[in-house]
């Protein structure tokens, strides 16, 4: 019988839906154990679970410190090793810099925060003992274009990006690497809330004409978790030639 934890080992956050779903489903294809984190959207990550060949279900509110230490407990007794951190969950919170309340602004800044703690987890647990592993952080087109009534989700994307060259830096001389992908639109169930005018005026600026699929997006973070192997600290763009960075 093969020893489970000789098995790479893949954690995606948001894993249940969209990006994060379709990520799951393209690491397993790479022959990676993957660890399908959710919040709220359980059935879904049930149902990708069921989808693929070896996985696991984690549950955690990324924004509890309480809750990222348990997660990572649980990671760390169920499979005993991560090679690939994939940083997709987040929210978009919209609304104009005159509407939005305090709470609402400090609502996506934590997702911020989730995603450096629990990166900070899985270094000092399993990457920084092993001398070798991969982080992908999942940003957006907005973070570098900017985009009206998403300023809190824009700066949140940026500043992850900055995460992600800062701390391909820290870990200099480390067999970790450390990549961002910045989607542009891609068809999930967050673009798809936006009213028909605003999708409208969105594909008129996509040279393709058209929104991403998530697998387009999965197929370049699962490039980077298994082949990318002299790549670090940088922006990988995937958006149809919105924007060329």
């Amino acid at each position: 019988m093969n020893n489970p934890e000789s098995k790479p080992v893949a954690i995606v956050t948001g894993g249940g839906t969209g990006i994060g779903a379709a990520c799951c489903k393209a690491l397993s294809a790479e022959g990676f154990r993957i660890g399908i984190h959710y919040r709220k959207s359980e059935a879904q990550a049930k149902d990708v679970l069921s989808q693929i060949e070896d996985g696991f279900l984690l549950k955690a509110d990324l924004a509890d410190v309480d809750e990222v230490e348990e997660m990572a407990k649980s990671i760390k007794g169920m499979a005993g090793r991560v090679d690939v951190l994939v940083n997709n969950a987040g929210i978009a919170v919209n609304s104009d810099i005159n509407s939005m309340k305090i709470g609402e602004f400090d609502s996506q800044r934590t997702t911020l925060r989730g995603a450096w703690y629990l990166t900070k987890r899985i270094l000092r647990l399993f990457m920084l003992r092993s001398n070798s592993g991969r982080i992908i952080d999942i940003s957006s087109v907005v973070g570098h274009t900017g985009n009206g009534g998403q300023i809190p989700y824009a700066m949140e994307k940026a500043a992850l990006d900055a995460f992600t060259k800062s701390l391909a830096k820290e870990l200099w001389g480390r067999n970790i690497l450390v990549n961002s992908v910045a989607p542009g639109f891609i068809d999930t169930a967050m673009t798809k809330s936006l009213p028909g005018d605003v999708q409208q005026k969105v594909l008129e600026n996509i040279p393709l004409g058209r929104m991403g699929r998530p697998e387009e997006v999965a197929d370049v973070v699962a490039f980077l978790a298994s082949r990318g192997t002299y790549i670090t600290g940088s922006v990988i763009h995937v958006n149809g030639g919105l924007y060329g960075g």
